[in-house]
């Protein structure tokens, strides 16, 4: 989420694989769920302390949106935790094994785990650049999941103000380290510069660069994000109009649909109010009108330290989780 580092401190500081469908629907999605937050949290204290700096999601959530049909969960990380010290290291023991709980407690219900750094191209703060240690990166974090048909590997959260061809450069380092790790079968979501929004997809360097990245398994989603906001930031609870969800992601849609890709929203949010409610179905409705194109879509987001924060759901306290999950259940 675009500007989440800010919303982490404060949160901090108070806490001390099936191949998609190509059929059209107007609901209902292969892929359809939530981001737990939360193992990212503390983003400036490294290695941090669990419990005090970050946290993990915790079982009986995860529970309750499986028992209201939700099947995919994207598990935020940071790189210098499960990876510390230096891109090409080994996974550290403790941190791997909290990872490692929580994608085994999902898949083994048969529900998909995403696996996502949300580092935004960086590392330990700086912008990365070693493509090398990108590929041995992901190399190492894919192997011990090389076997599991429901991971799903995204290559870093949301690269912004970085060089476009080193955005396309990273992505493509990530898709062979996770190939070169034996994980042949499962999808790879890629994701562009710029915040990776949806409605600059096109008219930034993202649709005219990211169609290039190759796959021998032939297995990239191109994983774009949308919040419905003034500034399509995700730091408002207003949405622009009740139309403005299906304008934002339509000349993506052209663009996927143009170039023989397949997509996926991978945060999404709206207020809990009801010109939100409106525009978040009117852009669920689109896509799904659209599912030769669109594979599926993830709430922002879920976590046990959101507190009071106004996209929050997490049951049955967080404050969409009355808003919206009766919207959300019609298109799983």
């Amino acid at each position: 989420m675009r500007f989440v580092s800010a919303l982490l401190a404060v949160v901090t500081v108070g806490l001390a694989v099936a191949a998609p469908t190509k059929s059209k629907r107007a609901t209902k999605f292969k892929f359809f769920g939530v981001n737990e937050s939360g193992p990212e949290f503390g983003n400036k204290n490294f290695p941090g302390v669990k419990g005090k700096d970050y946290v993990w999601p915790t079982t009986s959530t995860i529970d309750q949106f499986i028992s209201k049909g939700f099947n995919t969960f994207r598990i935020n990380i940071m790189m210098e935790r499960v990876v510390p010290n230096k891109l090409d290291g080994g996974l550290d023991a403790a941190y791997f094994k909290d990872l490692d709980d929580s994608i085994k407690y999902i898949t083994n219900k048969k529900a998909y785990a995403m696996i996502v750094p949300h580092n935004y191209g960086r590392y330990y703060d700086k912008i990365i650049t070693d493509v090398a240690g990108m590929q041995k990166f992901w190399q190492t974090l894919a192997t011990p999941y090389k076997d599991n048909q429901y991971v799903i590997f995204d290559t870093n959260n949301e690269f912004h103000d970085m060089d476009q061809s080193l955005v396309v450069q990273l992505n493509q380092a990530s898709i062979n380290g996770i190939r070169a790790a034996g994980a042949t079968k499962q999808y790879i979501h890629v994701e562009g510069n710029d915040w990776n929004g949806a409605w600059t997809w096109t008219t930034g360097k993202n649709g005219a660069t990211m169609g290039a990245l190759t796959d021998p398994s032939n297995l990239i989603v191109y994983q774009m994000h949308q919040y419905l906001d003034s500034d399509g930031s995700g730091t408002h609870a207003e949405c622009v109009s009740a139309t403005i969800g299906q304008e934002r992601i339509k000349a993506a849609t052209e663009w996927l649909k143009s170039n023989k890709k397949i997509g996926f929203i991978g945060e999404f949010a709206g207020g809990s109010n009801s010109q939100c409610q409106t525009a978040i179905k009117g852009m669920l409705e689109y896509m799904g009108q659209n599912t030769d194109v669109w594979q599926g879509a993830l709430w922002w987001a879920a976590g046990p330290w959101w507190a009071d924060y106004m996209y929050s759901i997490e049951p049955t306290t967080g404050a969409s989780w009355n808003s919206y999950m009766s919207i959300l259940q019609q298109y799983q």
